[in-house]
């Protein structure tokens, strides 16, 4: 039997036809399962687990394995639902009986193996859990005296799964250590700094090569967040369950976290470049760098690093520098700003971001599959979506068309995460864009003041208590 393919292809996230107001009327059940029009729409958590399970002549398709282990999480803890999985299996194909029926496992055994195979590539962070290795090895080592390969795959199995969470928690490692070197030096300017400091341009004057270590930058720190994280970050109490959220230890969602720093980051590190020179000429050309470096990142298909740079040209201490813009060829900023205007819920975004995913889909090269969604709106309609629908109806079933729709859109995401960067790296750019110290909002007003003093009373008062 061939081995399952990987999570890459996006196939598997079709429209589900997703649609809250137009519903038939034609509803079939099989086994708990409720249909509507060929799509499961709802059902009870037990009916759920149990259409998850292969039987010797069953395989639950891709879609509702990346769905359901995606949104079960909120109703069930993983280990709880695997112990339960392994449970079922057990059962059904009588892995408990002194004598087992080999042919029947035979045929049972791939089936599983693939099961398991598909979870661990797809929510490898689950798999941190002691628990949850015991039951796959106890899985295994049920099914193994029927065949000698099962163990080669379960080794298989295991190596790759090791191998995929160092490289994770050692990227981790990585973004952790450089957070804590960079919040040390956010208080380090209460007024202009030291000449000595360097300046983006010293580091990187080519607007190209820094989109490109920013786009480095950004597809690096999304390949560390799991898709179980879009779901832990709104995990709310399950009302069936009165004692305890899902996951009362803490929200697995750090790497979702870091991520939305590093935009805070992107934003405050622009807007520190743009108000720290002290001549207007050289402030104006570094906002002309920026936009340069936004233009390309647009280009390419990257619109967090580009709304962090627009973001970070609009915070007010850089946008009340008047005589500053005044030398700016202000047109091609215009553009881009338009292009992220908030407007009709960031409609010509929401357009430019279906025509790069459409790219994706048809590229011959890496470079045309780039898409780095902005970020933080993402979060936002998953968040919207979560809070727009019930995780359950009024009859205790767990509504899973909802959960389609949000597979959907995370399962978006996970194809343009697994995307690998076509660009050389340049250490000695990206350790700058990590580490070079920032103004806090303070220090950005107090540099803004003395590069173009305060205009009106509010900003002079502003300058005098910030002295």
């Amino acid at each position: 039997e061939g081995m399952p393919q990987t999570l890459a292809s996006t196939s598997m996230f079709t429209p589900c036809g997703f649609s809250p107001h137009l519903h038939s009327s034609k509803e079939d059940e099989q086994g708990g399962l409720i249909f509507q029009d060929g799509n499961l729409t709802s059902a009870s958590l037990d009916a759920l687990i149990q259409h998850l399970i292969p039987t010797t002549d069953y395989y639950p398709e891709k879609a509702y394995i990346f769905t359901f282990l995606l949104s079960s999480r909120l109703f069930i803890e993983p280990h709880e639902l695997l112990s339960q999985v392994c449970h079922k299996c057990i059962e059904q194909q009588r892995l408990d009986d002194p004598v087992l029926d080999k042919a029947r496992i035979r045929k049972f055994g791939p089936k599983i193996l693939q099961l398991l195979t598909e979870w661990t590539e797809t929510f490898p962070y689950d798999f941190q859990e002691e628990r949850m290795i015991g039951h796959l090895k106890d899985m295994i080592h049920r099914i193994a005296p029927c065949d000698e390969a099962y163990w080669k795959k379960m080794n298989q199995l295991l190596q790759t799964l090791n191998q995929k969470l160092a490289t994770l928690s050692h990227g981790q490692e990585g973004i952790v250590k450089i957070s804590a070197a960079v919040s040390d030096k956010l208080v380090a300017f209460k007024s202009k700094p030291p000449s000595i400091q360097r300046e983006i341009l010293s580091v990187c004057s080519d607007p190209y090569t820094l989109a490109q270590q920013l786009t480095h930058v950004e597809l690096e720190r999304l390949s560390h967040i799991g898709p179980e994280e879009f779901v832990q970050a709104f995990v709310h109490k399950d009302p069936l369950d009165g004692t305890k959220t899902c996951f009362s230890e803490q929200k697995k969602t750090s790497n979702l976290e870091a991520y939305v720093k590093w935009f805070n980051r992107l934003c405050y590190l622009v807007a520190t470049e743009i108000c720290m020179p002290a001549k207007k000429k050289q402030r104006a050309q570094v906002i002309e760098f920026f936009i340069d470096v936004a233009r390309e990142c647009f280009n390419i298909g990257n619109f967090n690093s580009l709304m962090a740079i627009i973001s970070g040209m609009n915070m007010s201490p850089v946008s009340r520098l008047k005589k500053t813009w005044s030398k700016v060829k202000t047109a091609k900023f215009f553009i881009l700003e338009h292009q992220m205007d908030p407007t009709g819920n960031f409609y010509n975004y929401r357009t430019a971001l279906r025509g790069a995913a459409h790219r994706s889909l048809t590229a011959h090269s890496n470079r045309e599959k780039i898409v780095i969604p902005f970020f933080s709106l993402l979060i936002k309609d998953i968040y919207f979506l979560n809070e727009g629908c019930a995780n359950r109806l009024p009859n205790g079933h767990v509504n899973f068309e909802k959960f389609l729709e949000l597979a959907k859109q995370v399962g978006e995401f996970i194809t343009w995460k697994q995307v690998e960067c076509p660009f050389e790296q340049d250490p000695n750019i990206i350790h700058y864009l990590h580490t070079a110290p920032i103004f806090t909002e303070d220090g950005l007003y107090l540099a803004s003041y003395e590069s173009e003093s305060p205009e009106n009373q509010t900003e002079k008062d502003r300058w005098k208590s910030l002295r």
